[in-house]
């Protein structure tokens, strides 16, 4: 028979106390108060001490820089060089004024000079590149105790040096196993809590225990990156039959949205403990999910998304048309598929804040797990959603312009940089149609002046 010493049993008992005193606190300040959707004001506070500690380490550095003689790095507030916009034919003919003292009517169809606006074009784009840096994480101006977000980071002080230890203890001994608890606690929630009510006949009473059930635990979800959310302009939230149309950042955009609001997700079929989660999902509420041969048919994905917005009974459905997550510094061209089957598009804009962690998913860098583990390490994730007014495509406006429409009112909205480039050049090389489409305005500029000095 095993029996226990004196002062093992001490330290059993008090393994356990612990155990039941955090079990307590967590179910207190964190598990009740998601299932009710409220808030005791304690990540807010710790949010300011954050920011207090961070302006403090900044200063240290810089004057601890200065003390030293080390140029401190100071990076673009927005990444990009401003210019004014100007068409083609334009900068052509100024090209052309600045090198010859003729009027511009007495030119040649075609200069030599032109070759200077392509060279010109090509050396700003190679220095201003504005569609990877936007697949890179957004470098910040001030510390904030993390050593993968400022390039300024080095030993500066023993003081500044120690602070930032205890940040690294803080976060890896207390927060990540806090935030793994919690992260656990809300999916095992979700998987069991949409299985049962899958069970249950259908009508009104499915439908709200689905939608608490989806609420509480994604609610947990985002206590479990201690995220910080302000929600803006709540009376344009997207209701049934439409669609929630949002810029992409992150794999976490869908938990800020869905812990605010009931939507139908629509996605790809996977495999693993994403497939076991979409499984219970779909029991307790109408998803739609596609095969992965089903994926690239664009008819067949149209169609289906057709007759879920026809029928107003059902979810709006949540889509990020840029098909790839942008580091929130801009949005780039949303997909016009979206935009073709005549539904009320309901915008969101959403905007992180950087300072207390890069919520940007660099999916050709970093894994998933890779990427979570950052997430759960970083000191939160604060960011801010604005819900604008819906939009519906005019009578004489087709699914591009109408796309563009609502991606020029998320990213005004936002403070985002509102970007033509396709976010697939990412993986992608810039397609031979956009080369094409510059030769032709050249060329229709060649020879519409021809046309007009014919009729003169």
């Amino acid at each position: 028979m095993f029996l226990l010493l004196p002062f093992d049993s001490l330290i059993v008992n008090l393994l356990g106390i612990s155990l039941t005193v955090l079990f307590t606190l967590l179910l207190v300040f964190i598990i009740v108060p998601a299932i009710f959707g409220v808030s005791f004001g304690i990540r807010k506070l710790y949010m300011k001490t954050l920011l207090k500690i961070f302006a403090w380490a900044t200063l240290r550095m810089e004057r601890g820089a200065k003390e030293k003689n080390h140029q401190l790095y100071k990076p673009y507030t927005n990444g990009i060089i401003a210019k004014d916009p100007t068409s083609l034919e334009e900068e052509i003919k100024e090209i052309r004024r600045s090198g010859s003292s003729k009027a511009l009517d007495n030119t040649p169809e075609f200069e030599l000079s032109d070759i200077f606006y392509f060279c010109r074009k090509g050396m700003e784009t190679i220095m201003d590149d504005e569609v990877t840096k936007r697949f890179s994480a957004e470098e910040l101006e001030s510390w904030n105790l993390l050593s993968r977000t400022n390039y300024n980071f080095q030993y500066i002080s023993l003081r500044l040096t120690v602070l930032w230890g205890l940040g690294v203890l803080i976060r890896y001994c207390f927060l990540l196993p806090l935030r793994i608890a919690l992260a656990f606690t809300g999916i095992s929630l979700l998987v069991v809590g949409t299985t049962m009510v899958g069970y249950l006949p259908s009508g009104r009473f499915k439908e709200f225990l689905s939608k608490h059930v989806h609420l509480m635990c994604y609610r947990i979800c985002v206590r479990a990156l201690t995220a910080i959310i302000t929600y803006h302009d709540r009376k344009n939230r997207p209701r049934n039959g439409g669609l929630c149309v949002a810029n992409h950042t992150s794999p976490i955009d869908v938990i800020i949205l869905a812990s605010d609001g009931y939507y139908a997700m629509v996605g790809q079929v996977h495999g693993g403990l994403l497939g076991v989660i979409q499984r219970a999902m779909v029991k307790a509420c109408p998803h739609v999910w596609f095969e992965r041969s089903e994926v690239k048919d664009r008819h067949l994905v149209a169609k289906r998304l057709t007759e879920h917005v026809q029928d107003k009974s059902k979810l709006p459905i949540l889509i990020f048309p840029e098909g790839t997550c942008i580091n929130n510094t801009s949005v780039m061209m949303f997909k016009k598929g979206s935009f073709e089957i005549g539904a009320t598009v309901y915008p969101v804009a959403i905007k992180y804040d950087p300072q207390f962690g890069d919520a940007f998913w660099n999916s050709s860098k970093y894994g998933m797990v890779t990427y979570l583990l950052r997430m759960m390490t970083s000191w939160a994730i604060v960011c801010s959603v604005w819900y604008l007014p819906p939009m519906t495509r005019e009578a004489d406006e087709d699914a591009v312009h109408f796309a563009n429409r609502v991606k020029s009112a998320i990213a005004r909205q936002g403070g985002l940089v509102d970007l033509l480039w396709d976010g697939g050049l990412k993986r992608e090389k810039v397609k031979d149609t956009f080369k094409e489409e510059q030769q032709k305005l050249y060329s229709k500029m060649i020879v519409g002046n021809h046309e007009d000095r014919s009729r003169s």
